[in-house]
């Protein structure tokens, strides 16, 4: 993908402001939300299952996220995903914990068998723990699981029949056939919390104007990264706090002159990978 092609991409998701229904967890509903609000997206944080279809079907793609997870919260999720479903809305799904508890997991399955999901976002090990693969997880944040996250991706989009995006030191996204690997991001954003369940809802977003997940992901990991690097570009030799603003500001300001700097995307396919 080049800086022009992300370019457009990017000023059409502006142009369309895209409303994006986020069924997410309590911890990072404001983050997500003024980060959404930055970039040029509507976001809508409601969990009500008394208006969860209604708001599914109105908005341009639901994000699910299973970071602080109850049981009422997963009926709001299948009433939504169904409806989006209908309508023909993509559905984003974010595993978080997914490996910490069995409960987790196993919700990520339910999902999984009751709504078609378009695209499923999550770091190494949890991505791993949903796809079968040895993983190592501590609570909500990965310890470990296979190093090579662009094979976790494949052998996911293959297992589960849904295009993976794995996130890390370089994020890799497949949709079975191919994978995309981003070279952008810097490791301050694994010191903000919510900073991976943004990126989940930055890729809902893009899904709005793309209609391949795959590349929709890509573009929004090229996109997310390179604000990233942006942002702490600003926030040198200060800290989380003050990269969590910047963040903020580079998703507003960020645009193709910064990808035509550090944009860093690379396309192989499975034959590629396998033979690495």
């Amino acid at each position: 993908m080049r800086s022009k092609e992300l370019g457009k991409i990017l000023d059409e998701v502006k142009k369309k402001r895209p409303l994006v229904h986020s069924i997410t967890n309590n911890v990072v509903t404001n983050f997500t939300a003024n980060g959404l609000l930055s970039m040029g997206a509507s976001p809508v944080m409601t969990t009500a299952l008394e208006e969860a279809e209604e708001m599914a079907s109105a908005a341009d793609v639901l994000v699910l996220n299973i970071g602080t997870l109850y049981p009422a919260q997963v009926e709001a999720m299948l009433a939504a995903g169904k409806a989006a479903n209908q309508k023909g809305v993509p559905v984003i799904l974010d595993p978080v914990g997914a490996g910490a508890t069995s409960y987790r997991t196993t919700t990520v399955h339910h999902l999984l068998e009751r709504i078609t999901i378009d695209l499923l976002r999550g770091n190494a090990a949890e991505i791993s723990a949903v796809a079968g693969l040895n993983s190592d997880i501590r609570g909500v944040d990965a310890a470990g699981g296979e190093k090579n996250i662009a094979s976790i991706a494949l052998h996911a989009a293959k297992t589960l029949n849904v295009p993976a995006a794995v996130t890390g030191p370089v994020d890799a996204v497949s949709d079975g056939k191919q994978v995309y690997r981003i070279h952008n991001g810097h490791s301050m954003l694994t010191k903000v919390t919510g900073s991976g369940c943004l990126a989940t809802a930055v890729i809902g977003a893009f899904s709005t104007v793309i209609k391949e997940p795959a590349k929709a992901a890509a573009a929004a990991l090229g996109f997310y990264g390179v604000a990233s690097e942006r942002a702490e570009g600003f926030a040198s030799m200060q800290g989380p706090g003050t990269f969590q603003e910047e963040l903020l500001n580079a998703l507003y300001h960020v645009g193709e002159m910064d990808f035509r700097q550090h944009l860093n995307i690379k396309t192989q396919t499975a034959e590629e990978i396998f033979d690495e």
